[in-house]
Protein backbone atom coordinates (compact mmCIF):
# COMPACT_ATOMS: atom_id res chain seq x y z
CA UNK A 1 0.00 0.00 0.00
CA UNK A 2 1.41 3.41 -0.96
CA UNK A 3 2.26 5.85 1.82
CA UNK A 4 0.10 8.95 2.15
CA UNK A 5 1.27 12.03 0.21
CA UNK A 6 3.38 14.47 2.20
CA UNK A 7 3.29 18.24 2.44
CA UNK A 8 6.87 19.45 1.93
CA UNK A 9 8.38 22.93 2.10
CA UNK A 10 11.43 23.83 0.00
CA UNK A 11 13.39 26.83 1.25
CA UNK A 12 16.70 27.31 -0.56
CA UNK A 13 19.55 29.80 -0.84
CA UNK A 14 18.59 32.90 -2.81
CA UNK A 15 20.53 32.02 -5.97
CA UNK A 16 19.21 30.79 -9.33
CA UNK A 17 21.74 27.94 -9.23
CA UNK A 18 19.98 26.69 -6.08
CA UNK A 19 16.39 27.66 -6.81
CA UNK A 20 16.42 25.78 -10.13
CA UNK A 21 17.61 22.35 -8.88
CA UNK A 22 15.31 22.62 -5.85
CA UNK A 23 12.45 23.13 -8.29
CA UNK A 24 13.63 20.08 -10.27
CA UNK A 25 13.50 18.17 -6.97
CA UNK A 26 10.02 19.55 -6.32
CA UNK A 27 8.88 18.33 -9.74
CA UNK A 28 10.11 14.82 -8.94
CA UNK A 29 8.36 14.84 -5.57
CA UNK A 30 5.14 16.22 -7.05
CA UNK A 31 5.23 13.50 -9.71
CA UNK A 32 4.89 11.03 -6.81
CA UNK A 33 1.85 12.90 -5.50
CA UNK A 34 3.47 15.03 -2.79
CA UNK A 35 2.41 18.63 -2.24
CA UNK A 36 5.16 21.28 -2.29
CA UNK A 37 5.19 24.81 -0.88
CA UNK A 38 8.13 26.41 -2.68
CA UNK A 39 9.48 29.50 -0.88
CA UNK A 40 10.87 32.02 -3.37
CA UNK A 41 11.70 35.77 -3.35
CA UNK A 42 8.72 37.68 -4.74
CA UNK A 43 10.16 39.14 -7.94
CA UNK A 44 12.06 35.96 -8.78
CA UNK A 45 8.92 33.85 -9.27
CA UNK A 46 8.54 34.81 -12.93
CA UNK A 47 12.00 33.38 -13.75
CA UNK A 48 10.92 29.98 -12.45
CA UNK A 49 7.28 29.64 -13.54
CA UNK A 50 8.18 27.85 -16.78
CA UNK A 51 10.01 25.12 -14.81
CA UNK A 52 7.02 24.31 -12.59
CA UNK A 53 5.68 21.19 -14.30
CA UNK A 54 3.04 20.45 -11.64
CA UNK A 55 1.40 23.77 -10.71
CA UNK A 56 -1.57 21.94 -9.15
CA UNK A 57 0.83 20.46 -6.56
CA UNK A 58 3.70 22.97 -6.42
CA UNK A 59 2.70 26.34 -4.98
CA UNK A 60 5.10 29.27 -5.05
CA UNK A 61 5.07 31.04 -1.67
CA UNK A 62 6.47 34.58 -2.07
CA UNK A 63 9.10 35.68 0.46
CA UNK A 64 9.81 39.36 1.15
CA UNK A 65 13.56 39.94 1.12
CA UNK A 66 14.33 42.37 3.98
CA UNK A 67 16.32 45.55 3.40
CA UNK A 68 19.97 45.35 4.44
CA UNK A 69 22.40 48.27 4.60
CA UNK A 70 24.68 48.14 1.57
CA UNK A 71 22.38 45.87 -0.44
CA UNK A 72 20.59 47.46 -3.43
CA UNK A 73 16.85 47.78 -2.74
CA UNK A 74 16.02 45.69 -5.82
CA UNK A 75 18.35 42.81 -4.91
CA UNK A 76 16.72 39.45 -4.17
CA UNK A 77 19.20 36.84 -5.36
CA UNK A 78 22.91 36.55 -6.08
CA UNK A 79 22.11 37.25 -9.74
CA UNK A 80 21.35 40.85 -8.75
CA UNK A 81 24.69 41.68 -7.10
CA UNK A 82 28.46 41.13 -7.45
CA UNK A 83 30.11 38.36 -5.44
CA UNK A 84 31.33 40.81 -2.81
CA UNK A 85 27.69 41.41 -1.78
CA UNK A 86 26.69 37.74 -1.53
CA UNK A 87 27.15 37.85 2.29
CA UNK A 88 24.54 40.62 2.42
CA UNK A 89 22.10 38.39 0.52
CA UNK A 90 22.78 35.79 3.24
CA UNK A 91 22.08 38.38 5.94
CA UNK A 92 18.79 39.28 4.21
CA UNK A 93 17.86 35.60 4.04
CA UNK A 94 18.61 35.13 7.74
CA UNK A 95 16.34 38.07 8.56
CA UNK A 96 13.39 36.19 7.09
CA UNK A 97 13.43 33.81 10.09
CA UNK A 98 10.33 35.30 11.74
CA UNK A 99 8.40 35.30 8.45
CA UNK A 100 9.43 31.70 7.84
CA UNK A 101 8.28 30.67 11.32
CA UNK A 102 4.85 32.21 10.75
CA UNK A 103 4.54 30.51 7.36
CA UNK A 104 5.52 27.11 8.79
CA UNK A 105 3.04 27.47 11.65
CA UNK A 106 0.33 28.21 9.09
CA UNK A 107 1.29 25.62 6.45
CA UNK A 108 2.09 22.78 8.90
CA UNK A 109 4.28 20.69 6.54
CA UNK A 110 5.77 17.35 7.58
CA UNK A 111 9.24 18.07 6.14
CA UNK A 112 11.31 21.12 5.22
CA UNK A 113 14.16 20.87 2.70
CA UNK A 114 16.77 23.64 3.15
CA UNK A 115 20.43 24.34 2.44
CA UNK A 116 22.14 27.53 3.76
CA UNK A 117 19.72 28.42 6.60
CA UNK A 118 21.74 27.12 9.56
CA UNK A 119 19.03 28.27 12.00
CA UNK A 120 16.22 26.30 10.38
CA UNK A 121 16.63 22.85 12.06
CA UNK A 122 16.12 24.34 15.54
CA UNK A 123 13.06 26.20 14.29
CA UNK A 124 11.49 23.14 12.68
CA UNK A 125 12.27 20.94 15.69
CA UNK A 126 10.36 23.34 17.95
CA UNK A 127 7.40 23.09 15.56
CA UNK A 128 7.48 19.29 15.35
CA UNK A 129 8.62 19.34 11.69
CA UNK A 130 11.42 17.19 10.24
CA UNK A 131 14.27 18.93 8.40
CA UNK A 132 16.51 17.71 5.58
CA UNK A 133 19.57 19.71 4.59
CA UNK A 134 19.63 19.15 0.84
CA UNK A 135 22.85 19.94 -1.02
CA UNK A 136 22.84 20.57 -4.76
CA UNK A 137 26.55 19.70 -4.78
CA UNK A 138 27.77 16.13 -4.84
CA UNK A 139 28.67 14.37 -1.54
CA UNK A 140 32.33 14.40 -2.59
CA UNK A 141 32.51 18.14 -1.91
CA UNK A 142 31.24 17.95 1.67
CA UNK A 143 33.14 14.73 2.36
CA UNK A 144 36.49 16.25 1.32
CA UNK A 145 36.17 19.85 2.52
CA UNK A 146 33.43 19.88 5.19
CA UNK A 147 34.07 20.77 8.82
CA UNK A 148 32.61 17.49 10.05
CA UNK A 149 35.07 15.31 8.15
CA UNK A 150 38.04 17.46 9.20
CA UNK A 151 37.00 18.14 12.78
CA UNK A 152 40.04 16.31 14.18
CA UNK A 153 42.36 18.69 12.27
CA UNK A 154 41.06 21.79 14.05
CA UNK A 155 39.61 25.01 12.63
CA UNK A 156 42.74 26.64 11.15
CA UNK A 157 43.43 24.37 8.18
CA UNK A 158 46.45 25.04 5.99
CA UNK A 159 47.14 24.38 2.31
CA UNK A 160 49.14 21.32 3.36
CA UNK A 161 46.12 19.99 5.30
CA UNK A 162 43.82 20.33 2.29
CA UNK A 163 46.29 18.60 -0.03
CA UNK A 164 45.50 15.38 1.83
CA UNK A 165 42.02 13.85 2.16
CA UNK A 166 40.44 13.77 5.64
CA UNK A 167 40.77 10.64 7.83
CA UNK A 168 38.87 7.67 6.40
CA UNK A 169 38.13 9.33 3.04
CA UNK A 170 37.29 6.57 0.51
CA UNK A 171 39.64 7.44 -2.39
CA UNK A 172 42.30 9.81 -3.77
CA UNK A 173 40.54 11.36 -6.79
CA UNK A 174 41.00 14.98 -5.67
CA UNK A 175 44.27 16.64 -6.67
CA UNK A 176 44.43 20.39 -6.08
CA UNK A 177 46.54 23.09 -7.71
CA UNK A 178 48.44 25.67 -5.66
CA UNK A 179 46.14 28.55 -6.65
CA UNK A 180 43.10 26.46 -5.71
CA UNK A 181 44.57 25.64 -2.30
CA UNK A 182 45.16 29.34 -1.60
CA UNK A 183 41.54 30.09 -2.49
CA UNK A 184 40.16 27.18 -0.46
CA UNK A 185 42.07 28.15 2.68
CA UNK A 186 40.82 31.73 2.31
CA UNK A 187 37.18 30.63 1.93
CA UNK A 188 37.32 28.87 5.29
CA UNK A 189 37.74 32.32 6.87
CA UNK A 190 34.93 33.91 4.82
CA UNK A 191 32.13 35.48 6.83
CA UNK A 192 28.91 34.76 5.00
CA UNK A 193 26.17 36.89 6.51
CA UNK A 194 25.03 37.51 10.09
CA UNK A 195 28.55 37.09 11.50
CA UNK A 196 28.67 33.39 10.50
CA UNK A 197 31.55 31.78 8.63
CA UNK A 198 30.51 30.04 5.40
CA UNK A 199 31.71 26.60 6.51
CA UNK A 200 30.06 27.00 9.93
CA UNK A 201 26.80 27.98 8.21
CA UNK A 202 26.81 24.67 6.35
CA UNK A 203 28.15 22.53 9.19
CA UNK A 204 25.66 23.77 11.83
CA UNK A 205 22.77 22.95 9.50
CA UNK A 206 24.23 19.50 8.81
CA UNK A 207 24.76 18.67 12.48
CA UNK A 208 21.25 19.67 13.58
CA UNK A 209 19.19 18.51 10.57
CA UNK A 210 17.31 15.22 10.89
CA UNK A 211 18.85 13.95 7.65
CA UNK A 212 21.19 15.05 4.88
CA UNK A 213 20.33 14.88 1.18
CA UNK A 214 22.33 15.27 -2.01
CA UNK A 215 21.68 15.59 -5.70
CA UNK A 216 23.48 12.43 -6.71
CA UNK A 217 23.23 8.71 -7.34
CA UNK A 218 24.62 5.60 -5.67
CA UNK A 219 26.69 4.53 -8.68
CA UNK A 220 28.78 7.73 -8.60
CA UNK A 221 28.32 9.15 -5.11
CA UNK A 222 27.66 6.10 -2.95
CA UNK A 223 31.08 5.83 -1.24
CA UNK A 224 31.05 9.52 -0.23
CA UNK A 225 27.47 9.32 1.06
CA UNK A 226 28.36 6.28 3.17
CA UNK A 227 31.43 8.12 4.50
CA UNK A 228 29.32 11.14 5.52
CA UNK A 229 26.78 8.89 7.21
CA UNK A 230 29.59 7.63 9.45
CA UNK A 231 30.95 11.15 10.06
CA UNK A 232 27.59 12.70 11.05
CA UNK A 233 25.78 9.63 12.41
CA UNK A 234 22.53 10.29 10.55
CA UNK A 235 20.82 9.23 7.32
CA UNK A 236 22.41 10.48 4.08
CA UNK A 237 19.97 10.31 1.17
CA UNK A 238 20.61 10.51 -2.57
CA UNK A 239 17.80 11.92 -4.72
CA UNK A 240 19.25 10.83 -8.04
CA UNK A 241 20.88 13.33 -10.40
CA UNK A 242 17.59 15.23 -10.93
CA UNK A 243 17.80 15.13 -14.69
CA UNK A 244 15.74 18.11 -15.85
CA UNK A 245 12.46 17.26 -17.50
CA UNK A 246 11.40 18.97 -20.69
CA UNK A 247 10.30 22.51 -19.80
CA UNK A 248 6.93 23.63 -21.04
CA UNK A 249 8.41 26.67 -22.75
CA UNK A 250 10.19 26.78 -26.10
CA UNK A 251 13.49 28.42 -26.96
CA UNK A 252 13.22 32.14 -27.64
CA UNK A 253 12.82 32.87 -31.35
CA UNK A 254 15.97 35.03 -31.53
CA UNK A 255 18.09 32.05 -30.43
CA UNK A 256 16.20 29.62 -32.67
CA UNK A 257 16.92 31.90 -35.63
CA UNK A 258 20.60 32.44 -34.75
CA UNK A 259 21.41 28.79 -34.01
CA UNK A 260 19.45 27.69 -37.07
CA UNK A 261 22.06 29.33 -39.29
CA UNK A 262 24.74 26.77 -38.41
CA UNK A 263 25.43 23.12 -39.21
CA UNK A 264 24.61 20.41 -36.70
CA UNK A 265 27.18 20.16 -33.93
CA UNK A 266 29.20 23.18 -35.10
CA UNK A 267 28.40 25.76 -32.37
CA UNK A 268 30.42 26.14 -29.17
CA UNK A 269 28.25 27.36 -26.32
CA UNK A 270 30.17 28.96 -23.46
CA UNK A 271 28.31 29.84 -20.25
CA UNK A 272 30.18 30.98 -17.18
CA UNK A 273 27.46 31.24 -14.59
CA UNK A 274 26.24 34.56 -13.24
CA UNK A 275 28.50 37.37 -14.47
CA UNK A 276 28.14 40.99 -13.48
CA UNK A 277 29.13 43.93 -15.67
CA UNK A 278 32.66 45.28 -15.02
CA UNK A 279 32.88 48.54 -13.09
CA UNK A 280 32.06 51.49 -15.29
CA UNK A 281 29.91 49.54 -17.74
CA UNK A 282 26.14 49.07 -17.85
CA UNK A 283 26.29 45.63 -19.45
CA UNK A 284 28.61 42.80 -20.52
CA UNK A 285 28.02 43.75 -24.14
CA UNK A 286 29.14 47.33 -23.51
CA UNK A 287 32.37 46.06 -21.94
CA UNK A 288 33.42 44.02 -24.99
CA UNK A 289 36.72 45.05 -26.65
CA UNK A 290 36.46 47.61 -29.41
CA UNK A 291 35.68 45.95 -32.74
CA UNK A 292 34.79 42.59 -31.17
CA UNK A 293 31.23 42.54 -32.48
CA UNK A 294 32.37 43.36 -36.00
CA UNK A 295 35.04 40.64 -35.96
CA UNK A 296 32.63 37.89 -34.88
CA UNK A 297 29.55 39.13 -36.74
CA UNK A 298 27.67 36.25 -38.32
CA UNK A 299 29.65 33.56 -36.49
CA UNK A 300 29.60 34.51 -32.81
CA UNK A 301 27.62 36.46 -30.25
CA UNK A 302 28.22 37.61 -26.66
CA UNK A 303 25.20 37.99 -24.39
CA UNK A 304 25.16 39.04 -20.75
CA UNK A 305 21.56 38.25 -19.83
CA UNK A 306 19.83 35.12 -18.60
CA UNK A 307 19.28 32.43 -21.26
CA UNK A 308 17.35 29.15 -21.48
CA UNK A 309 20.48 27.04 -21.10
CA UNK A 310 18.73 23.66 -21.05
CA UNK A 311 16.97 24.41 -24.35
CA UNK A 312 20.13 25.83 -25.95
CA UNK A 313 22.09 22.67 -25.07
CA UNK A 314 19.36 20.57 -26.70
CA UNK A 315 19.60 22.47 -29.99
CA UNK A 316 21.16 20.29 -32.72
CA UNK A 317 23.58 23.04 -33.78
CA UNK A 318 25.34 23.00 -30.39
CA UNK A 319 28.24 20.54 -30.42
CA UNK A 320 30.39 21.70 -27.51
CA UNK A 321 29.66 23.18 -24.08
CA UNK A 322 32.32 25.13 -22.18
CA UNK A 323 31.09 25.28 -18.60
CA UNK A 324 32.11 26.87 -15.30
CA UNK A 325 31.20 23.52 -13.68
CA UNK A 326 28.25 24.63 -11.57
CA UNK A 327 26.14 21.72 -10.35
CA UNK A 328 23.06 22.57 -12.46
CA UNK A 329 25.14 23.13 -15.60
CA UNK A 330 26.94 19.81 -15.17
CA UNK A 331 23.63 17.94 -14.88
CA UNK A 332 22.15 19.67 -17.93
CA UNK A 333 25.32 18.91 -19.90
CA UNK A 334 25.32 15.21 -19.04
CA UNK A 335 21.87 14.65 -20.54
CA UNK A 336 22.84 16.16 -23.88
CA UNK A 337 25.13 14.97 -26.64
CA UNK A 338 27.50 17.94 -26.88
CA UNK A 339 31.14 17.55 -25.91
CA UNK A 340 32.06 18.89 -22.48
CA UNK A 341 34.94 21.28 -21.79
CA UNK A 342 35.48 22.02 -18.11
CA UNK A 343 36.70 25.48 -17.13
CA UNK A 344 35.92 25.59 -13.39
CA UNK A 345 35.60 28.92 -11.69
CA UNK A 346 37.11 29.25 -8.24
CA UNK A 347 34.40 27.66 -6.16
CA UNK A 348 34.63 24.62 -3.88
CA UNK A 349 31.98 22.57 -5.71
CA UNK A 350 33.11 23.81 -9.14
CA UNK A 351 36.58 22.38 -8.49
CA UNK A 352 35.32 19.00 -7.27
CA UNK A 353 32.81 18.79 -10.14
CA UNK A 354 35.63 19.35 -12.64
CA UNK A 355 37.86 16.68 -11.05
CA UNK A 356 35.00 14.20 -10.82
CA UNK A 357 33.95 14.72 -14.46
CA UNK A 358 37.47 14.73 -15.92
CA UNK A 359 39.54 12.42 -13.70
CA UNK A 360 37.09 9.87 -12.33
CA UNK A 361 34.23 9.68 -14.84
CA UNK A 362 36.24 10.88 -17.86
CA UNK A 363 33.24 12.51 -19.55
CA UNK A 364 34.90 15.86 -20.23
CA UNK A 365 38.24 17.59 -20.69
CA UNK A 366 39.39 20.11 -18.09
CA UNK A 367 41.27 23.21 -19.23
CA UNK A 368 44.59 23.33 -17.40
CA UNK A 369 45.20 26.66 -15.68
CA UNK A 370 48.51 27.98 -14.41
Amino acid sequence: MDASPLHIVCFQWFAMGHLTPFLHLSNKLAKRGHRISFFVPKKTQTKLQHLNLHPHLITFVPITVPLVDGLPHYAETTSDVPFSLFPLIATAMDRTEKEIELLLRDLKPQIVFFDFQYWLPNLTRNLGIKSVQYFIVNPLTLAYFGNGARQSQGRELTEADLMQPPPGFPDSCIKLHAYELRFLVATRKLEFGSGVLLYDRLDIGTRFADAIGFKGCTEIDGPYAEYLQIVYGKPVLLSGPLLPEQPKSTLEEKWVAWLGGFKAGSVIFCAYGTLKSPDGFESIEEALPKGFRERVHGRGIAYGGWVQQQLILEHPSVGCFITHCGAASITEALVNTCQLVLLPRLGVDHITNARMMSTKLKVGVEVEKR
